[in-house]
């Protein structure tokens, strides 16, 4: 089991590490030159028609519905594996990274609201802070290298999990368009067909794929977010194969995707949505209350709720803290876990597509969320540096 972990850990962190690299040349393409190129790029219209059924779309949202739903089927088979067989299955590693979560999502939200709360289209975006990427944190955590205890890993992941959770259920109940109940009652014969296959032992994985990739395209046209197909796939992919009790279906699919997802998708993911034009930033833009909310919420709610709700529960004797873990690195990691980019970046993308708040200046919330997860990640860095032992081997 440590093993796995110990993959999963460096593979993650391998994987946060690249979309640095991709939000930086991003960046670099939206404020040099190139800005004509990436713009084009990323609003290519790419169109798919079979028939009468046409998925027209630019790139950006190919990545964004369709990439993205991807990388939500590979959350889906975490949280699966994690809750019938991994750190999540035992109840007593199960509390503490749940309040965290809970803490990690309640009080970022909170700040947004206080300072939002009197624009009701600012409040759309409530539930950006309350995101956390584990790719980043990851990453940021292995340049201390054998330093962190490996609990203090399996916590930080754990966490995000829940976190993750909170974004899945945030996603399909604030942020779906109106419904189409003819497209919805397609997604539904999806639902049959895969608990058929699910029950009756079917173990090949194409056939669960295959139906899928048709459920994603009735939630697409749903108006429910085409995410959300990914997870609910993911809950039916089997754990094991009964005549073969060494054979596990979903790990396989989870090992498969994880190199795509995290060197793949993601990376691009953070490439076609982080180029913000830089030219137009002025202080007062940064002082928005949206972008201020955002950024508020990450690096001082996060730190804030995460860190609370887990004191009170080991002060309390509900919880204990990670082994080898001390109260110094708790807190750097509930720093840390306000690097919220992807996620973050995800719920933006649906909840301020082409708004104009104030006249005449039209906000972007990715500089909240940009300087928000900068900020964690910096001071998560520190406080982890000076909290954790010199001389861990």
């Amino acid at each position: 089991m440590q093993a796995t972990i110990r993959n999963f850990l460096r593979l993650e962190s391998a994987g946060g590490i690249v979309l640095m690299a991709a939000a930086a040349l991003a960046l670099l393409a939206a404020n040099t030159g190139a800005a004509g190129l990436y713009a084009y790029f990323i609003d290519t219209p790419v169109e798919v028609r079979v028939g009468g059924l046409q998925i027209a779309k630019p790139l950006f949202l190919w990545v964004n519905d369709g990439l993205m739903a991807i990388f939500f089927f590979l959350v889906g088979l975490e949280l699966k594996r994690e809750f019938l067989e991994g750190e999540l299955s035992r109840p007593a590693n199960v509390l503490l990274p749940a309040l965290g979560a809970v803490g990690g999502m309640v009080v970022p939200v909170g700040v947004f609201v206080f300072l939002n709360h009197d624009d009701p289209v600012a409040m759309q975006g409530w539930a950006i802070p309350a995101a956390t990427d584990i790719a980043f944190a990851l990453g940021i955590l292995t340049l201390l290298g054998s330093r962190v205890p490996l609990s203090l890993k399996v916590f930080l992941v754990s966490l995000a999990i829940f976190d993750d959770l909170g974004a899945i259920v945030i996603i399909a109940i604030f942020y779906s368009a109106e419904l189409s109940t003819a497209a919805l009652a397609v997604a539904g014969v999806c639902l049959a067909a895969l608990t058929v296959l699910n029950r009756r032992g079917v173990m090949s994985i194409s056939s669960y794929v295959l139906v899928g990739i048709i459920m994603w395209i009735a939630v697409l046209k749903s108006g429910v977010h085409a995410t959300l197909a990914g997870v609910a796939l993911a809950a039916f992919i089997p754990m094991r194969d009964p005549d073969n009790k060494g054979y596990s279906p979903l790990l396989e699919l989870e090992h498969d995707l994880h190199q795509v997802v995290a060197l793949g998708v993601l990376p691009l993911f953070a490439f076609v949505n982080a180029g913000i034009d830089l030219g137009g930033v002025s202080f007062d833009s940064l002082l928005h209350p949206v972008p201020m909310g955002i950024a508020a919420g990450l690096f001082v709610g996060k730190q804030v709720g995460i860190y609370l709700f887990c004191l009170i529960a080991i002060k309390l004797g509900l919880a204990r803290l990670p082994d080898g873990a001390n109260w110094g690195g708790l807190y750097g990691v509930s720093i840390l876990c306000g690097v919220g980019f992807t996620m973050s970046l995800f719920v933006g993308s649906l909840a301020f597509e082409n708004t104009v708040i104030d006249p005449g200046m039209v906000f972007d919330e990715r500089l909240g969320i940009i300087l928000g997860s900068l900020l964690s990640g910096i001071m998560g860095y520190i406080v982890l540096h000076f909290a954790l032992p010199k001389n861990r081997e």
